[in-house]
């Protein structure tokens, strides 16, 4: 199967990548833990988990978490692909509200977003654009 320009193994690294972010996690009052991971256009992986705080608007969500390693090592676009598991063994993990606008700002309405449950034995692709019709975006501001 060929999602964003990464193959099978590929994809099988991203997840657990994911799932080892997951157990990462500082997350002492939900205590729901959230892992993700990013693959850049050159194939590297980069990861981050839910971090939070006593004062919850300091939290920081997985998926920004990883994306800011993903721009401070230097990587703008071209991101092939993200993956997002979190503590439910039922459910996908989908991004938060904020998430979607923080990770619109950098993707194509096309970029595939794969959500896993807590063991990785489920899974759901999205695109940015089916998680985030409509979006506000840099286009709008000229």
């Amino acid at each position: 199967m060929k999602l964003g320009g990464i193959d099978d193994r590929q994809l099988e690294a991203l997840k657990k990548a994911a799932l080892n972010a997951c157990k990462l996690s500082y997350s002492p009052y939900s205590h729901f833990r959230v892992g993700c991971s990013i693959m850049a256009n050159d194939d590297l992986i980069f990861t981050g988990a839910n971090i939070e705080n006593a004062s919850y608007s300091n939290c920081i969500c997985a998926e920004r978490s990883a994306m800011i390693q993903v721009l401070m090592a230097g990587y703008r676009t071209g991101w092939k692909c993200m993956v997002i598991c979190g503590d439910s063994e039922e459910e996908c993990v989908s991004p938060c509200g904020v998430c979607r606008q923080f990770i619109n700002e950098f993707v194509n309405k096309d970029f595939p977003i794969v959500m896993l449950n807590s063991t990785g034995s489920r899974s759901k692709v999205m695109t940015m654009g089916e998680l985030l019709p409509m979006a506000f975006g840099p286009s709008h501001l000229g």
